[in-house]
């Protein structure tokens, strides 16, 4: 026996129902790649130059193993790349602008010349930024949501698209999650209009792991279409962070260490795709892949 529908498809419907957004540009490229909003979620995979980031690669100073793990990221499936020489995990010791330069530079040379698919640069540096899109990257993806105006002018002079995160470590409250997450984007927005970036350039990140608890994170997720009204794309980044430790903690309470997380990162993956995001930030993209083509085949 069917079960109807007890109740209409409205943008707080989650899971369970294919969901709708609408968009302020249905398009947007990224290098020479043309992408779709709303097709499709796209997956950028995550390649670390450092040497204490809780899930580092291993690739600091070897660009060559960086080009392999790059092409094997994108025959499994990768849209973007990215490529960062800072680790933003929590306590992590900033990195002074030259020795990113070093470190990343010549990853993203050696990936940009031997894979089709684009290359990003975490970074929230202008001097680091430059220095990539010099070397090949397309993109930047900024874990301060352009508070520099240095890498907000050099954004909009380059014409790149930018990932504008909201970091809830630098403006503290909490009281509203989602509340707190749009007064980030809304600031962060006129940032990047007020520099010349045109929003068909921007796509939003509200931020997951970045100074909330394990519940807010959790909150975050379950209430992403509440960010819908923007019109931009959205990207999450839940991949093998601690609130996923925390969820498979043992029965002692001891959260799983960052190497047993992937299937708790599927779970959240899953959920944020029913929650209308367009873009996931992922380390394993292969086990990944899968988990969004059967998600996408559910919900888009």
């Amino acid at each position: 026996m069917h079960r109807a529908c007890p109740r209409p498809l409205t943008a707080s419907t989650v899971l369970g129902w294919p969901l709708r957004r609408s968009y302020r540009h249905a398009t947007a490229h990224v290098g020479d790649q043309e992408v779709r909003w709303g097709e499709r979620t796209l997956i950028m995979g995550v390649l670390n130059a450092t040497p204490d980031s809780f899930s580092g690669h291993g690739v600091l100073d070897r660009p060559d193993l960086a080009v392999e793990l790059a092409t094997a990221m994108a025959s499994v499936g990768a849209d973007v790349v990215d490529v960062g020489g800072e680790s933003t995990r929590p306590g992590a010791a900033d990195v002074a602008p030259e020795e990113q330069i070093r470190r990343v530079v010549p990853i993203v040379a050696g990936i940009a010349a031997a894979v089709s698919v684009p290359v990003s640069i975490d970074t929230s540096s202008a001097l680091v930024a430059a220095a990539a899109l010099d070397a090949g990257a397309v993109m930047v993806n900024d874990v301060r949501g352009l508070r520099a105006e240095d890498l907000a002018a050099l954004v909009a002079e380059r014409d790149v698209p930018v990932v504008i995160m909201h970091n809830q470590r630098l403006q503290p409250s909490g009281d509203d999650v989602i509340g707190d997450v749009r007064q980030g984007f809304e600031a962060a927005i006129d940032r990047a209009t007020a520099a010349g970036i045109g929003t068909h350039r921007l796509i939003v990140d509200p931020g997951f792991g970045f100074g909330w608890s394990t519940g807010q994170n959790l909150e975050m997720l379950r209430r992403l279409p509440e960010l819908w009204y923007l019109g931009l794309p959205l990207l999450v980044g839940t991949s093998r962070k601690s609130t996923i430790g925390a969820a498979l903690a043992d029965p002692g309470g001891h959260p799983r260490p960052a190497a047993g997380r992937d299937w708790g990162t599927a779970a959240t993956v899953a959920q944020a795709i029913c929650a209308g995001v367009d873009v996931v930030r992922v380390h394993d993209v292969a086990d990944m892949a899968d988990v969004v083509a059967v998600t996408d085949a559910i919900v888009r």
